[in-house]
């Protein structure tokens, strides 16, 4: 690591910049403050005029700096930086010395209140922060790279968490948490469907948890698409909370895993007028674009339509959405549906996936004759 960043925000009066008595005051308080804070090596002050504001920067001869910016409305903004080496030395004293200072701070410019956010890590071994599909900010709780390497097809990575156990990240998306069962459940009916006796198809899944699931049902065959070797070989060494042993071996009585690309697989069981009760696509989730257009939406265009096609007239396909907060993704999505060379009626769930910190939806779709 790095460094460590704490930030901090008040809410004061307008005045603060528009008043320059007050303002006058206000920048000499808070010099004295971080001068006396171990801030004293070097200082500067900004004053951007009365309808932006003012800055001071304070440095330590540390390395550790602040910056105090004002804005016209009286939000105060402050943010901290110390540095890795002198961070690890930081116990509950230097903390309450944190909180000593906001409060002097808030006292200073006679601030109504004051928050202060999770301090950020800089630099560390490992990515911690991942965006959620609303492009909100998450933080993990990782503590160890298990796993990474690059494939033909892309970055493969397993985290390891307290709260999810072993997690699989693709090219810096979150995937699959060994947490997160309510995903597998929720992509093959949460409970609805009878798989005795069954033909199913699933597309992707390379982590073994839908395969794993379903051979729990005594499903007549299960036949597995996937076109990564290496998450096969990596879910089957560290991800056996969710994989199990399914994976051990790539076939078994009623089940085959093949390690193809789906498209050749699903055009070639189409002309061959081969027929599932069930396809389970496990690929990717609707893309996040302005409009239905893109090589994304081309490829899941194409898989939809090849799906329909080795689809039982009575079978049903099942696949994830998206966040439930993605809802023009959402909408196209079910405007593709209606364009389909079938005719097909949907349903669908929001489920919460313990890893993926937001509600996630899931389609169940089906012809009709």
């Amino acid at each position: 690591m790095t460094a460590v960043t704490h930030l901090f925000e008040f809410s004061a009066e307008p005045s603060l910049c528009s008043d320059s008595g007050f303002k006058k005051d206000v920048l000499q308080k808070l010099t004295d403050l971080f001068k006396e804070t171990s801030f004293n090596h070097s200082s500067s002050k900004h004053d951007f005029g009365v309808k932006n504001g003012f800055m001071l920067v304070f440095c330590g001869k540390s390395g550790r700096n602040a910056t105090v910016q004002a804005f016209s409305n009286g939000h105060v903004a402050v943010n901290i930086q110390i540095p890795a080496a002198e961070s690890k030395n930081l116990g509950i004293s230097e903390e309450l010395d944190f909180d000593s200072l906001m409060k002097d701070i808030k006292a200073a410019i006679c601030a109504k209140k004051f928050k202060r956010y999770p301090k950020i890590k800089r630099g560390d071994r490992f990515d911690r922060y991942y965006p959620t599909t609303g492009n909100l900010w998450v933080e993990y709780d990782f503590d160890r790279v298990v796993f990474e390497k690059d494939s033909s097809f892309q970055n493969i990575k397993i985290m390891h968490s307290e709260q999810f156990g072993n997690m699989l990240i693709l090219d810096e998306d979150i995937n699959l948490g060994e947490s997160d069962l309510a995903y597998t459940l929720a992509i093959t009916g949460n409970g609805r469907e009878d798989y005795k006796g069954k033909d199913i198809l699933i597309l992707g899944g390379g982590d073994g948890g839908i395969l794993h699931e379903l051979l729990q049902k005594s499903p007549n065959f299960i036949t597995m698409v996937e076109i990564d070797q290496v998450v096969v070989d990596a879910a089957k060494e560290h991800l056996r909370g969710i994989c199990h042993d399914s994976l051990d071996k790539l076939e078994g009585p009623n089940y085959k895993v093949l390690i193809e690309d789906c498209i050749p697989v699903l055009e070639t069981y189409a002309k061959e007028g081969r027929q599932f009760d069930y396809v389970i696509n496990d690929l990717t989730a609707i893309p996040i674009t302005v409009e239905p257009r893109g090589s994304q939406w081309d490829f899941m265009r194409y898989i939809l339509d090849l799906s329909m096609k080795v689809l039982k007239p009575s079978g049903k396909y099942f696949t994830q959405g998206n966040g439930v907060l993605m809802k023009p993704a959402l909408a196209m999505y079910e405007e593709q549906l209606q364009k389909l060379w079938c005719k097909v009626e949907f349903r669908k769930e929001t489920v919460s996936v313990p890893s993926y910190m937001e509600m996630w939806v899931f389609y169940e779709i089906w012809k009709v004759t």
